[in-house]
Formats: structure tokens, C-alpha cells, sequence
């Protein structure tokens, strides 16, 4: 088996990093949910549906991290970070 037949295209790269980067940030935010007591549904609920959301994309994908499917299920998640941070600007004003 050649080495090369593993590596990842430089997109598939890309989408892997940003899909990577927003569950790391979910998992932040549920532990700061937790530390704090706020917002505990939606922190979980979000860290639930990335899991599944992703898991989901990349079978039917068949592990194309490149393919629609998982882009657009990347960029629902961007959307909710875009929410989330949105209402945090608006409670700390």
C-alpha cells in the first residue's frame, strides 16, 4: 500500500481543520455552560448534533471531507456560532 493513497486532498484538509476547530469550540462553550449554568441545552445539544451531523455527512460521503454534504453541514454550525456569538455581544451591552 502506497503512503500516498492516505493523504488528504488540500480541501479535504481545509474542511476537516474548520469542522474540527467548531466542535473543539462547542466543547468549550459546553464547558463553560456547565461551569457557569447557562445555555446547558443548547451547549449540549450543539456538541450532540455535531456529532451526529458529522458522523452522518462522512458515511454518506464515504469519508469525503470534501464532499457538499459535509460543507454544508460545516457551514450549518458556522451559522450557529455566528447566533451564539451574536447573543452574547447583545447580553453583554
Amino acid at each position: 500500500m502506497n503512503p500516498s493513497d492516505n493523504e488528504l486532498a488540500p480541501a479535504q484538509k481545509r474542511w476537516a481543520l474548520i469542522a474540527s476547530a467548531l466542535f473543539l469550540v462547542a466543547i468549550g462553550f459546553l464547558g463553560f455552560a456547565i461551569a457557569e449554568g447557562a445555555m446547558l441545552t443548547f451547549a449540549l445539544g450543539w456538541v450532540v448534533l455535531q456529532a451526529v451531523g458529522y458522523v452522518g455527512a462522512l458515511s454518506i460521503a464515504k469519508g469525503d471531507f470534501a464532499h457538499p454534504l459535509f460543507k454544508a453541514q460545516v457551514m450549518v454550525h458556522i451559522l450557529a456560532l455566528g447566533l451564539l456569538l451574536a447573543l452574547l455581544v447583545k447580553a453583554a451591552q
